[in-house]
């Protein structure tokens, strides 16, 4: 089932594994074997309610060799529980370098997407399209996302070039929840790309700043992390994070 298909399914959100081992609860363990514990219990919490998790490799290669267990087996354990799972490494490089990137992300079956900055250009993207489905960064959440992608390119800011990419390689698109107006412009220039959304939540952005991103309800999946996964840091902490996912979905939807 495609992710559009998913989402129409279920919900337009999108669950974070970004686990932080400070927060796990201590009757887990201390270490990788923890994390997988705890992802584990997030997945069962949510698995109804939302169609995807996205999986940030940061905080798996943080933990050395065993950490990236943690994140394979955790991926192959949502795909067991029917989810679309999104890897968001933000990988890029050129030749066989990306050819390889791409067959470690994009040609197993544990991943469905991968998330991918544009910067290298077309030949830093083609070798990932031509192996799975791509999120490539258009415009992000982050506070200083504007130094490189608000720059005025010619008659058009940099993002729009890169929107031009999106739709060249009929890739999605990241495009941050904190910055409405730009999403607006860019949802006008990528009309079929699938929007995954950073920034609602923790980073600021609302309901409200979602909405430009969606096109008659569609085409959009909102990401949150921590304010999901580390609603509770006690033993409730699945519990809490399934009320969580629904109060955003809820959210979410009233404005859609």
């Amino acid at each position: 089932m495609k992710l559009q298909d998913k989402i129409n399914a279920t919900a337009p959100v999108v669950v974070g594994l970004d686990p932080r081992l400070e927060k796990i609860p201590k009757r887990l363990g201390t270490g990788p074997e923890a994390v997988l514990a705890f992802n584990k219990a997030i997945i069962d919490a949510v698995a109804d309610l939302v169609p995807a998790v996205k999986l940030q490799l940061a905080f798996y290669e943080l933990l050395g060799v065993s950490g990236m267990d943690v994140f394979w087996k955790t991926a192959k354990y949502a795909k067991e529980r029917e989810m679309y799972v999104i890897a968001d490494g933000k990988r890029n490089d050129i030749g066989s370098t990306a050819k390889a990137y791409a067959e470690a992300y994009l040609g197993r079956d544990e991943v469905d997407a991968l998330t991918v900055t544009p910067y290298l250009g077309s030949d830093g993207i083609k070798p990932f399209t031509d192996r799975g489905e791509v999120f490539l960064l258009v415009k992000t959440s982050n506070p200083s996302s504007g130094e490189l992608q608000d720059l005025d390119v010619g008659e058009k800011k940099l993002y729009a070039h890169v929107a031009e990419l999106v739709n060249k390689h009929n890739c999605n698109a990241v495009v941050g929840a904190t910055y409405p107006e730009q999403a607006a412009e860019l949802r006008e220039l990528m009309p079929d790309a699938i929007f995954l959304v950073p920034g609602y939540g923790a980073q600021g952005g609302g309901a409200k700043d979602v909405l430009p991103c969606f096109k008659n309800g569609q085409g959009a999946i909102v990401n949150s992390s921590r304010g999901i996964i580390h609603a509770s840091t006690g033993d409730d902490f699945a519990e809490k994070a399934r009320e969580a996912a629904e109060k955003m979905i809820a959210d979410i939807k009233s404005v859609l």
